[in-house]
């Protein structure tokens, strides 16, 4: 990586960013994992089978993808369907 992270993270905490700075890097991290959110509905088909970890309770699920849309993957699972945002998503 070119920037190191603890750099970075150091800048941010010291409060010494103006707000339109905060700003700025905000837009550039939204923008960052919209790419990368993108790039991963490109990995997923219809029917591969998928596992991800839940945010709510850390349980890791496993299940076929049912349909790939723009951001977020429907997943089919034992317990239901899931919507989970395609970088959350490993191939099994």
């Amino acid at each position: 990586m070119i920037l190191d992270l603890v750099d970075i993270r150091g800048a941010i905490v010291s409060g010494h960013m103006t707000n339109t700075d905060l700003d700025s890097i905000q837009q550039a991290v939204t923008f960052a994992r919209t790419q990368l959110a993108r790039k991963n509905t490109c990995v997923f088909r219809r029917g591969d089978t998928v596992k991800f970890t839940s945010n709510r309770n850390g349980q890791v699920y496993q299940g076929t993808v049912d349909k790939v849309n723009i951001k977020n993957i429907l997943v089919r699972t034992h317990v239901g369907v899931y919507r989970v945002p395609a970088n959350m998503l490993e191939s099994v």
